[in-house]
């Protein structure tokens, strides 16, 4: 079977707008949770939320089309002109193996939203007449993926999946399927939201759900910590290019990390809460290693989905114990949410490029925001502080509303 591996890799996060800065911010433990801007928060629970700062898509997109589209597709593109130009993707590339040898599989957990609210408003005051004819294609979850594959030239599998906060981890764990299996040989993939807005804040804050600590918002997301009152939103992509070892060596291009297998559950439990005793959880991950072929005491690092949940976080921390048992005490273990708050569909593409920086540097950036310790959270979290680390494997978690789980294993790679 295929090795699958990383050549590029981009993003766009609260903490900064490419995979250096952000990566940089993680290791300086710093937070991109502030007070919302882009729209009155005055009368509202929650006031806080991790923006994208200083983001102008028009350096990605012409203006024309940029006014047509949702802000994650925008978010998408930026990330994937970095993660495309690291990896040496052009045109002499595409055509070298042909255009519909490469995939795209880049997603959204839930799309326009933003679109959805403004043409809503639009509709409200004006009728029908009044709403966009680009309505429609701006708010599905695909238009990231499908206008990426016209901006590239990319004529094979292309589509998008929607399992919430899953979602980037599932896209990556098909596009290696698809790799493996000889359908493609090179795949754009990931996630992109941008889900900050008057009506995805108030569904959330509906469901109780976010942190109303508006009073210290770089404090409020705290994964772990027994203090902790609810996630965080943040927005954003990640975006990786993944194609198989003999294509990467095939183009001299500089290979970053492996992926080494992928798992995946579901709870079958509740609509929005885990299962309380990490069962599903437990099962992606006990998946992602036999699909690696590897043994749990061969993991050395997990990058935790750890949203700041009360029920969340014990629930992951029961699923760690239950795979790694005794090794579980010897993990690393972190939240790149404690610092970017919840991308929610994006989240597991920029805390997978956080994987990879760690295989590749051997830091691990720390889990800010640990003040007072919870018993039902007893694990290395790595707290406020980086460390160093030897990493040959690492696992990314994500799980979604709808019991939905999905695990990815990264290794360090080697010739």
């Amino acid at each position: 079977m295929k090795k699958v591996v990383i050549t590029g890799t981009g993003a766009v996060t609260p903490l900064g707008l490419d995979v250096e800065s952000t990566w940089n911010a993680l290791l300086e433990g710093k937070s991109g949770i502030s007070r919302i801007t882009k729209f009155d928060v005055t009368e509202l629970p929650t006031k806080i939320a991790g923006e994208l700062k200083d983001f102008d898509a028009l350096n990605f997109i012409d203006k024309k089309e940029a006014r047509r589209l949702d802000p994650f597709v925008h978010y998408a593109f930026a990330a994937a002109a970095e993660a495309v130009k690291m990896a040496s993707i052009n045109t002499d590339a595409i055509n070298k193996y042909g255009a519909q040898r490469c995939g795209m599989i880049v997603s959204s957990g839930i799309g326009g939203i933003d679109t959805f609210t403004t043409q809503v408003e639009a509709y409200v005051k004006g009728g029908y007449r009044k709403v966009s004819p680009f309505f429609i294609p701006s708010i599905i979850t695909n238009m990231a993926s499908g206008l990426l594959a016209i901006k590239y030239g990319f004529q094979g599998p292309n589509f998008s999946i929607s399992t919430a906060c899953a979602t980037a981890n599932h896209s990556i764990a098909e596009a290696i399927n698809i790799i493996k299996h000889g359908q493609a040989d090179l795949m754009l993939v990931g996630g992109s939201e941008a889900a900050i807005c008057i009506m995805g804040l108030s569904g959330f804050m509906a469901q109780k759900a976010i942190s109303v600590r508006n009073d210290d918002p770089e404090t409020a997301s705290r994964p772990f910590d027994s203090g902790r009152d609810g996630f965080v939103m943040g927005e954003g992509s990640g975006v990786m290019v993944i194609e198989s070892e003999e294509s990467a060596k095939e183009r001299g291009v500089e290979i970053l990390a492996e992926i080494a297998g992928a798992g995946m559950s579901c709870d079958a439990y509740h609509m929005t809460a885990p299962c309380p005793d990490g069962s599903g959880a437990a099962r992606a991950v006990k998946n992602a290693l036999k699909n690696a072929d590897i043994n749990p005491e061969k993991i050395d690092y997990v990058n935790t989905h750890g949203t700041s949940t009360p029920l969340g976080d014990k629930a992951e921390v029961q699923a760690l114990k239950t795979v790694f048992g005794e090794h579980a005490e010897k993990l690393k273990i972190n939240s790149t949410k404690s610092m970017t708050g919840h991308l929610l569909g994006a989240a597991a593409g920029v805390e997978g490029i956080a994987c990879v920086k760690t295989l590749i540097t051997n830091e691990i950036h720390p889990t800010i925001n640990q003040f007072t310790s919870d018993p039902g959270c007893d694990l290395d979290f790595v707290p406020n502080k980086k460390i160093q680390h030897k990493v040959n494997y690492a696992i990314s978690n994500s799980f979604g509303f709808g019991g939905h789980n999905a695990s990815v294993v990264y290794k360090k790679y080697q010739n």
